[in-house]
């Protein structure tokens, strides 16, 4: 949930890892530290919060050029944001340097071994455990003592060692925590996500679990957990520094928000072809499988689990298979029944979630086949699955996830026609319309961000509320659970998503002039329905604001905080009515002077259990 940045070159390092450090402040995190060797030394700079704070303790220091250096933001599992927690480690000697990202989870046991052995410890983390074993292995060569320290642990790691002993080379490993390799010119870098590195190189090597990389300057030699050289290729990254900036937005959410037509252009132009052909490129699976799946489970977490909520309707009504939408941190402990004939659809924007991944292993286990929905090139849950759906949103910073969940959406209503098509189900007129209503999807998008003036104003008279209702029906109920999710994310404000038929099983009570009430009611054949629910929510004095399709009058009569959406067919209603979603909890979020990109306790990318 945190970030590695790792330099050997020729370059100074501080700056790099400084800077790449800034690149990864969007996962999450809650202290920070740099390792370097200046002169056969180790020099370790690390301190709880923020990267300013980092930068203001080394403001003034004399500290001599490096040409190597590790360096890490954390996010806390084991032992509180200190100074003494945060990363790099070091060893009994000082000569040995590690950040970690993932979790051990036999610390107290290597801890407790390793003591008893006179090593001495400072810390309350788990990572230390991996500094006195590398400290403990080494005779000589840091590959062969990191070979021997990664056997011995349990649980999930991406590691970056360095020894002033060897001062010509960093150790790189990982097992179920992402980690990839920067390949330079006289350089090379390891780091935890793309955009930390992009500034110097698009060329990486994706490691994979229990490979063991050696990095100099000058070469990048892979090998696996045995110490065997692995051939490894290497990938070309298609997007750019630019992508992953805010381009004079106010902030990367904001930004993201307004990529949504952008991205969506880009899914129709790559995948429907000639008009009315779907091009699933990647989906792996043969027209005679797809006529013998038997049932679809999506599985996901968070922001990509509302998506596939709103996957099991659209699912289910074209092509006539039962679907389940799971939890992924839920699914592996409850018993799943799976087969050969299970497709397993698992949704993850950066494909490195840790439960999400637990469950694709759970899946595949039992037979089943296994599709992704992802929109990172190389992750892990794009290489464990048979078949993978790229978004192609290009990289989202913000920890609110706003275009990845459209993104998402879309392909999902791309893979429901296409299997329907594929199991004649889907007749040529009802094809042909369907894909142009997906293709106005983008314009309409354009025409509510259009008019978010208007959702500021909203924003501004209910920012103040103690707590929010969302309620929705059918298609828009997941509607309603990601708008609540949004608010809470960045606003810190309570809010509660809940279908709408449910209201007066229990909800209702809460109701009253101090809670806000936001009901997505656009046009469909619950429509009426909706009106009732408003009704009993203003009766009740509760303070409506309504998502209403352009021109629908009536709902005046109930409020008169109405955000309009253009009149579109209900079934992609899901894909419209969330975006001013985002947009007031966005404006909401700024107004209360919250940290829109960065909210408190969040990371974007939740690679531990």
């Amino acid at each position: 949930m945190c970030g590695i940045v790792g330099y050997i070159g020729n370059k100074d390092a501080l700056p790099i890892l400084v800077e790449g450090l800034k690149r990864l402040e969007y996962r999450g995190y809650d202290s920070v530290g740099i390792a370097i060797i200046p002169r056969d030394r180790i020099i370790i700079k690390k301190c709880k919060g923020k990267m300013k704070d980092l930068e203001t303790s080394l403001k003034g220091k004399d500290i001599s050029e490096s040409h190597i250096g590790i360096s890490h933001n954390r996010w806390a599992t084991h032992g509180a944001p200190t100074n003494i927690n945060a990363h790099p480690h070091k060893d009994c000697s000082g000569d040995i340097a590690v950040v970690h990202n993932g979790i051990i989870e036999n610390f107290n046991e290597l801890k407790k071994q390793l003591i008893e052995e006179g090593h001495k410890f400072k810390s309350q983390t788990d990572t230390e455990v991996i500094s006195h074993l590398v400290e403990k292995y080494y005779k000589g060569c840091l590959k062969e003592a990191v070979l021997k320290t990664v056997k011995d642990l349990k649980g999930s790691f991406a590691l970056g060692v360095i020894s002033k002993n060897k001062p010509d080379r960093i150790i790189a490993a990982r097992k179920e925590s992402p980690l990839i390799i920067g390949i330079g010119e006289g350089e090379n870098f390891i780091a935890s996500d793309v955009p930390a590195i992009l500034k110097y190189t698009k060329k990486v090597i994706y490691l994979e679990d229990g490979e063991v990389a050696l990095l100099t300057k000058d070469k990048v030699e892979v090998f696996d957990s045995d110490g065997n050289a692995r051939n490894k290729n290497i990938d070309v990254i298609k997007w750019s520094l630019d992508s992953a900036q805010k381009s004079g937005f106010s902030h990367f959410m904001l930004k993201e928000i307004h990529e949504q037509p952008k991205v969506l252009k880009q899914i129709v132009s790559s995948r429907i072809k000639d008009g009315s052909g779907l091009n699933l490129e990647g989906l792996n699976i043969t027209d005679e499988s797809i006529k013998g799946i038997s049932d679809i489970i999506i599985i996901a977490c968070g922001t990509a689990y509302h998506a596939g909520l709103v996957g099991k309707y659209i699912l289910e009504r074209f092509t006539n298979i039962p679907v389940w939408a799971d939890l992924s941190s839920e699914f592996r402990y409850r018993s799943p029944i799976v087969n050969k004939n299970t497709l397993v659809v698992a949704i993850s924007q950066s494909g490195e979630t840790a439960d999400t991944l637990a469950a694709v292993k759970e899946a595949k286990a039992k037979g089943a086949k296994i599709l992704s929905i992802c929109n990172v090139v190389g992750s892990s849950l794009v290489r464990a699955s048979d078949g993978v759906l790229y978004t192609y949103a290009g990289p989202e910073i913000g920890v609110a996830s706003t275009k990845a969940y459209t993104a998402q959406l879309a392909i999902l209503y791309l893979l429901a026609f296409y299997i329907a098509d594929k199991k004649g189900l889907l007749k040529s007129d009802s094809k042909k319309s369907l894909l142009e209503g997906f293709k106005n999807i983008p314009e309409i998008i354009e025409s509510i961000l259009g008019k978010k003036n208007r959702i500021q104003k909203v924003a501004a008279k209910h920012l103040n509320f103690g707590s929010f209702l969302y309620l929705g029906r059918n298609l828009n109920y997941p509607t309603a659970l990601e708008g609540a999710l949004k608010l809470k994310e960045i606003s810190y404000i309570p809010a509660e998503g809940y279908a709408a038929g449910e209201m007066k099983h229990g909800p209702i009570a809460l109701i009253d002039e101090y809670r806000a009430v936001v009901c997505i009611a656009p046009e469909s054949f619950v429509y009426e329905k909706m009106v009732s629910n408003i009704e009993e929510i203003c009766a009740r004095k509760g303070k409506v604001i309504a998502i209403a399709t352009e021109g629908d009058k009536g709902i005046e009569n109930f409020t008169k905080e109405i955000i309009y959406i253009p009149k579109i067919d209900e079934i992609f209603s899901p894909i419209v009515t969330v975006v001013p979603l985002q947009l007031l909890a966005y404006y909401i979020a700024v107004k209360r002077g919250c940290d829109v990109d960065q909210p408190r306790n969040l990371a974007k990318s939740v690679t531990v259990e």
